[in-house]
């Protein structure tokens, strides 16, 4: 599994998605509840960006129509979407946070 720094731990604020974008992939970080996630930044549903949605309880919610997933599997709770995001693996070195694109779910 290859891990790829995509920011300093310093850049991300609580509970505010940093949309990043690895080897072409857009991907939304979230620091929340003292952990740092990285999930596929585009909504299964209306293929916008998750960045620009809210997090509350370690899910992050669509903008558009209210779609929320869950930051740790990337599965939705909330209609319109049935379909899961990806979510990928993130590390923490030192103030360096690394990113896999290799699907945890």
């Amino acid at each position: 599994m290859t891990f790829v720094r995509v920011c300093g731990l310093g850049e991300l604020e609580e509970d505010t998605p940093k949309r990043v974008e690895l080897d072409g992939t857009p991907v939304s970080l979230v620091l929340t509840e003292g952990e740092v996630f990285a999930i596929h930044d585009i909504c299964s549903h209306a293929n916008v960006s998750l960045a620009e949605g809210e997090v509350d309880d370690c899910h992050i919610e669509c903008w558009l129509h209210g779609s929320r997933f869950d930051l740790r599997s990337g599965k939705p709770d909330a209609l319109p979407a049935t379909r899961p995001v990806p979510v990928y693996p993130v590390k923490i070195e030192g103030d360096d946070v690394l990113v896999s694109l290799t699907q945890e779910s």
